[in-house]
């Protein structure tokens, strides 16, 4: 891993317009919130090129504005595509589901860029502990669907947040299977 600053975090579903979006916005409030966001840069993607250049979904925002996290930068998402070459300059890459996951880590050409593909629910520990990790996508429903997404993410951000403090002060590292080891040499 990498102890550069700032942090680099990439949120990924399929389009770039719900469930990624929604975690770029909360993570980095939740970062904010933590006195970390100015060692943390937080973006989001896609892995398809489906939505690519139009905004966030309507419902994204409409959730957003609930919380009111609708001033983070919501209101002015592109989205886009991820771009496997952007793995080795990225220290973790948080995806909605483990179709995401595969894809992500086929995009990597390094065992060490594959460890930095996590799932966002994994920092969940009730999540983890019911093997509940993936994130269904709240495209197809409505109001209920894009909430329980919030709430899924929201959930993660505890641990999410630990894990990034960890990382930047050194005592933290990936392992192969995804997880964080202690770095004992310290």
């Amino acid at each position: 891993m990498s102890h550069h600053e700032p942090y680099r975090v990439c949120v990924v579903c399929t389009g770039n317009i719900c469930r990624s979006v929604m975690g770029e916005v909360m993570l980095r409030q939740a970062l904010e919130e933590a006195g970390l966001g100015d060692r943390v840069a937080v973006d989001s993607a896609g892995t398809t090129s489906w939505e690519e250049g139009n905004p966030a979904d309507p419902r994204t925002v409409a959730t957003l504005a609930r919380q009111g996290l609708d001033g983070h930068g919501v209101r002015d998402h592109v989205a886009r595509r991820f771009d496997g070459s952007w793995l080795p300059d990225l220290d973790l890459v948080l995806a909605a589901d483990h179709g995401h996951l595969s894809a992500l880590r086929r995009l990597a050409r390094r065992e060490e860029d594959r460890a930095k593909v996590r799932m966002l629910r994994s920092f969940d520990p009730l999540s983890e502990a019911a093997g509940d990790l993936d994130m269904d996508d709240p495209w197809y429903g409505g109001t209920a669907d894009f909430e329980r997404t919030y709430d899924e993410i929201a959930a993660a951000l505890p641990g999410l947040v630990e894990y990034v403090r960890e990382a930047l002060a050194g005592d933290a590292v990936p392992d192969l299977a995804g997880g964080s080891v202690p770095d004992r040499d310290r």
